[in-house]
């Protein structure tokens, strides 16, 4: 199929792109790297009357420090992601996700912040932003606004975004030292979707303890979450094969796992927590690196 006719708009300014979103509300869509709207425009799933494609809003493409954090502009792309120098040495788990989406053409052209705004249960940033604490910044004519990840996802693709709003850009908390982290995830073999994935962000104290757990989970539920009763058994505690067994179990505490022709909702409930131990295994092996 082929989608029906829209009228297009190519905004070549953050400021441009609000007005017009504000001007044509819900009859509008957004695009950026097109990987979720231009599939459902294909299935007539979605039949936007107007598309503001804001790809040429150069300003919204960028990777820097600020204050000791760091901030990703929403159209930056997974390859950017994966292949940035400041990222992998500040943030080496976003670099690791980033490489786990879909495949090179994907990761060329996909967008951070087309894929929090989506809110798709099954994709890859949500779990590392929840785990990283990161904050989400959207901007409407208004104004702008923070919001924590974990607050960010609120049920199948739905999201804080209120009408009239643009994620403009993700800052990430520094990481704390003596930390290490990890992204592990099951993949669906023809999209690259995470069955399940487990982001684990640690850090160590001097005496070898867990001064800091966080983990973040997507594919799992309706929307990405932390697993704050696995990380409870962890936090303050030196990490051992019989803990880590025992935190994992506890990765879908309070979850109901979806259910799909992809897996019933007790493989997905048994898969997350092997691919949760996974990540803190190796997320534990790297700090350890980094100590000696």
């Amino acid at each position: 199929m082929i989608p029906t006719a829209f009228e297009y708009f190519a905004p070549k300014s953050l400021d441009e792109a609000l007005r017009l979103v504000e001007r044509h509300g819900d009859e509008a869509k957004l695009l950026a790297g097109g990987h979720s709207l231009l599939p459902l425009m294909k299935l007539r799933l979605s039949v936007p009357r107007y598309v503001i494609d804001i790809g040429r809003i150069k300003s919204l493409r960028s990777i820097r420090e600020d204050a000791g954090a760091l901030v990703i502009g929403a159209l930056t792309t997974h390859h950017d992601m994966e292949t940035s120098e400041l990222v992998g040495s500040r943030c080496p788990l976003l670099a690791e996700t980033a490489a786990e989406i879909g495949d090179v053409q994907v990761r060329n052209r996909g967008t951070v912040g087309g894929s929090l705004a989506h809110g798709d249960p099954a994709a890859d940033y949500p779990a590392a932003m929840v785990a990283l604490d990161a904050e989400i910044v959207v901007a409407a004519s208004s104004g702008t606004r923070r919001i924590r990840a974990e607050d960010f996802f609120v049920d199948l693709l739905t999201t804080q975004l209120r009408p009239g709003e643009i994620v403009t850009e993700v800052r990430v908390p520094a990481s704390p030292e003596m930390s290490g982290s990890a992204y592990c995830k099951l993949h669906q073999p023809a999209s690259g979707f995470a069955l399940v994935g487990a982001a684990a962000q640690i850090a160590l104290d001097s005496n070898g303890k867990l001064a800091s757990v966080a983990i973040g989970m997507t594919g799992v539920a309706v929307r990405a979450y932390r697993a704050r009763a696995a990380e409870a058994v962890l936090a303050g505690n030196k990490p051992s094969g019989k803990l880590l067994a025992e935190a994992a179990e506890k990765v879908a505490d309070g979850i109901e796992p979806l259910a799909d022709l992809h897996a019933s909702a007790a493989y997905r409930r048994a898969v997350a927590s092997v691919y949760a131990r996974r990540a803190l295994e190796t997320a534990i092996s790297r700090a350890n690196e980094r100590k000696a």
